[in-house]
């Protein structure tokens, strides 16, 4: 095996995804996907701590981009439509095919180790919106609750948007968020 190829990482990627699919998550091995993608095991954990931490590579520079998005924006009159727009408007088919996504979802909703360091990713973005909104001038508790909830509404259309045949994630987001208004009436 060569000592060093140029983009063994995205073959890493590749690859886990791969065997993820044939064999299962728990099944597969650091070693098995370093033979697949034709590097050494010691080359997939100079990229990788272990094999979980391929499904999330990208996690947090992403959240952070999303951030840094956020803080960019001027309006954030409505702090949750503000949350929900930063993730709306990313393109997440530039990080793989829809299936590719689909197929990342279901392995992390069918093992409980990933969900949880799912769910932990999705906090640290949390914390990072509301800290965005927070220097917007949002107060704590509105800029707490808006990324907290914003994240679950994109979540809620991010899964819909994987499901169906609708091309537009800002739509399905929006229609979301529709579905929160109606069943949290105004006062």
């Amino acid at each position: 095996m060569p000592r060093w190829e140029h983009g063994s990482a995205e073959r890493l990627k590749q690859a886990a995804m791969e065997l993820f699919a044939e064999q299962g998550f728990e099944p597969t091995t650091a070693v098995q996907i370093a033979e697949r993608a034709r590097v050494t095991t010691r080359t997939f954990f100079r990229y990788f701590p272990d094999k979980e931490e391929v499904l999330f590579a990208d996690a947090d520079a992403l959240y952070q981009a999303l951030v840094e998005d956020l803080r960019r924006t001027g309006d954030v009159a409505e702090p949750l439509r503000a949350v929900t727009r930063a993730l709306a408007g990313f393109d997440w088919e530039s990080l793989g095919s829809r299936e590719t996504h689909l197929q990342r979802d279901a392995m992390i909703a069918a093992n409980p180790q990933l969900l949880e360091r799912e769910l932990v990713k999705q906090q640290r973005a949390a914390d990072g919106f509301s800290d965005a909104l927070r220097e917007h001038g949002v107060d704590p508790g509105t800029a707490d609750l808006a990324a907290a909830v914003g994240i679950q509404v994109f979540r809620t259309a991010y899964r819909q948007w994987l499901d169906g045949d609708d091309t537009d994630l800002a739509g399905t987001t929006g229609t979301a968020m529709s579905l929160l208004t109606r069943i949290v009436p105004r006062p």
